[in-house]
């Protein structure tokens, strides 16, 4: 009889056998920066997640760089929205300041720019709108307006979002026209339209005014379209992938590792952070050992960067449990 309870008898030999490790680096931690002064404000739905005015990040800020963890990735809310997001490309945008703040303060921190156009228009949706169409590419040079803006202001990589057909060579042309060769694109590659998401637009205002997302963020039913989606922003020029939500689409985490081997990112978004929250603030979860298992449920499926509310909470404990 095979004994496999031998090399589980106790805890030396478990963490000498296991298979998946988690390490700091492999976390990158959302930032939510607002318009104003002296603002620190919670979000409501994501216990322990706030909007931070520029003059109250550098907190915020410290614990990132203390912690290890990879960067950030911002997202920007500004005061004024227009039908074409223009404060998204604005040099004087409040992502595009934040970015210049925070580059004065840690110039060594990474920082990823979100590129989308949702939290910037008075509609809401990742594109431009006529007659109430999301259209394509009307869409395209908008956004790769965005990811050079962000980047002049010192964006290491910038992430699009808005899920048009055609953003990543949009983005990849613009940037390199503009003299910017070796900045990364991390393509919100395979971005499916969740349920998951509804305390991320509570926290960055971004809700659609009509409709949904549905014509553009992927149909979760979907995993072969989700590869062909991946392949499609690996074949534009996306040097980084990423599957979102994370916790509900191992399958798809999964297959596009083994299929690509390219780098990999899985964003465990707000939903799946604002549950677990509510579950430990009820005393109904052991809230530290539940993250922990879906962060290494995450990695064992293929992911190699995972992005997380719980990023700098993890950070700390991985200090504990290695």
């Amino acid at each position: 009889m095979k004994r496999f309870r031998r090399l589980r008898q106790n805890e030396v030999i478990r963490d000498m056998v296991c298979e998946t490790r988690l390490n700091k680096k492999d976390f990158i931690y959302p930032i939510f920066v607002v318009e104003g002064e002296n603002i620190k404000q919670k979000v409501d739905s994501m216990p322990n997640v706030y909007r931070y005015s520029i003059d109250k990040l550098d907190d915020i800020l410290n614990k990132v760089n203390q912690s290890g963890i990879s960067g950030i990735l911002i997202f920007g809310i500004p005061e004024h929205k227009d039908e074409k997001g223009s404060e998204a490309y604005s040099k004087n945008g409040i992502v595009q300041k934040a970015i210049r703040h925070i580059k004065k303060i840690y110039p060594k921190m990474l920082v990823i720019a979100d590129v989308c156009l949702c939290e910037y228009t008075n509609h809401g949706h990742c594109g431009v709108v006529k007659n109430n169409e999301i259209l394509n590419d009307e869409s395209l040079p908008i956004i790769a307006k965005i990811a050079v803006s962000v980047t002049e202001a010192g964006a290491d990589i910038v992430a699009p979002s808005c899920m048009m057909d055609g953003d990543v060579l949009a983005i990849r042309n613009a940037l390199d026209k503009a003299g910017f060769i070796n900045t990364p694109i991390m393509g919100y590659s395979a971005k499916y339209s969740s349920a998951y998401y509804s305390p991320f637009r509570d926290a960055a205002e971004s809700a659609p005014e009509f409709g949904d997302r549905k014509t553009y963020q992927m149909d979760f039913r979907n995993l072969k379209e989700g590869v062909r989606e991946i392949e499609n922003d690996i074949s534009q020029g996306a040097d980084i992938v990423m599957v979102k939500p994370a916790l509900a689409y191992l399958d798809v985490i999964k297959t596009v590792s083994e299929k690509f081997g390219y780098p990999l990112a899985a964003y465990s978004v707000s939903g799946e952070y604002s549950m677990i929250k509510a579950a430990a603030i009820n005393g109904w979860i052991d809230e530290k050992k539940i993250v922990l298992e879906n962060v290494t449920a995450i990695k064992r499926a293929g992911a190699d960067i995972i992005i997380t509310y719980y990023a700098i909470d993890i950070a700390e404990w991985l200090k504990e449990e290695y």
